[in-house]
């Protein structure tokens, strides 16, 4: 059997921690099916109802679903919430309520008896609490009965030109694989030019030389007399980063997508242009037929920071990818 038979055998996924609906555009885009979705956030789920259809099941908070009323699925995705173990946040981890997801979600794993999952969250996982937190994890998955690989990969590497470091876990049932095999990260790629992206359709042109905000900040403690002007906005398609006290210039890429991030600017035409939250959904991968859809029916601020908590649709599809090939490179294990 070859990689087509291998789509049809893994034909449904449901998406847990859903968001706006990242990996399940990842997951789409290589053939697999979508059988329902599980987010706590209304608003979220709005605007995944937006891209996906008002027919949607949305089974709401995980930790409140009896697995018995799930329907059947081969793989679970899920990008499990990451305030807990950010470096921004408070770093409570499995302390935290939202970090004791990662328990409800292994419930779901063990009552459905799920093959496959593909798990993300931010790169601080990997050294929270010196690194234990990760591991208990790792233990409890591999209790429940699953292979793991886990990686920390960058979307920048994966196809849109965005600097966004998350890991992602892979797992595996072990009784469906009983011969062990290493699973494949996927290649690099490189990214498109930011011309691709930043495409100012639905753009907010920045006043600069009359915004009193900006000003104020060009001319506090830490940037008063760095930076020309007149300069930066010579050069098209460069990057201007406003989230802390000191200005960041970023150019052929852009920093980190966040919920709360809405300070990038970029130069187009000798203009100063804001970040709208069309173009923060094309830096996250998503196809521009769906962006356009909803761009005018969610406002630019809820926009902006549902993406910025979104997955990166080009990385969840090349992982999906590559977890095909990998089952079918171990076919002759399966049961």
């Amino acid at each position: 059997m070859g990689q087509k038979r291998w789509r049809e055998k893994l034909l449904k996924f449901m998406d847990f921690c859903a968001g706006i609906g990242g990996g399940r555009f990842g997951l789409e885009s290589i053939g697999l099916e979508c059988v329902a979705y599980s987010e706590i956030d209304e608003a979220a789920s709005e605007t995944y109802r937006l891209f996906f259809g008002d027919r949607e099941k949305n089974y709401g908070d995980l930790m409140s679903i009896d697995p018995e009323d799930l329907p059947y699925f081969d793989l679970m995705i899920a990008g499990f919430p990451c305030q807990s173990f950010s470096i921004v946040g408070k770093r409570k981890g499995l302390h935290d309520p939202r970090g004791s997801i990662i328990y409800g979600l292994i419930d779901i794993l063990k009552a459905k008896s799920v093959k496959y999952f593909i798990f993300e969250n931010v790169k601080g996982l990997v050294n929270h609490d010196g690194g234990r937190t990760l591991a208990m994890i790792l233990g409890d998955l591999n209790e429940a009965g699953y292979e793991v690989e886990w990686r920390v990969v960058n979307s920048l590497d994966y196809g849109v030109p965005q600097m966004r470091e998350r890991i992602y876990f892979v797992g595996v049932r072990n009784d469906l694989i009983p011969v062990k095999g290493k699973f494949i990260w996927p290649s690099r790629v490189p990214a498109p030019g930011l011309e691709e992206y930043l495409s100012s359709e639905n753009s907010r042109e920045l006043d600069y030389r009359n915004d009193p905000t900006f000003n104020r900040y060009l001319s506090n403690k830490y940037n008063i007399g760095k930076w020309d002007i007149n300069e930066l906005i010579d050069e098209d398609y460069l990057i201007i980063d406003t989230r802390q006290s000191d200005l960041r210039l970023y150019r052929g890429q852009v920093p980190t997508l966040r919920a709360g991030r809405h300070g990038i600017l970029y130069v187009k035409s000798g203009k100063l242009k804001r970040l709208s939250g069309y173009e923060a959904l094309l830096l996250q991968g998503f196809p521009k037929d769906a962006a356009r859809k909803i761009r005018n029916n969610v406002s630019e601020t809820r926009l902006l920071s549902q993406a910025g908590n979104a997955m990166t649709v080009h990385v969840v599809s090349r992982i999906g990818t590559q977890l095909l090939e990998y089952l079918q490179n171990h076919m002759h294990t399966v049961a």
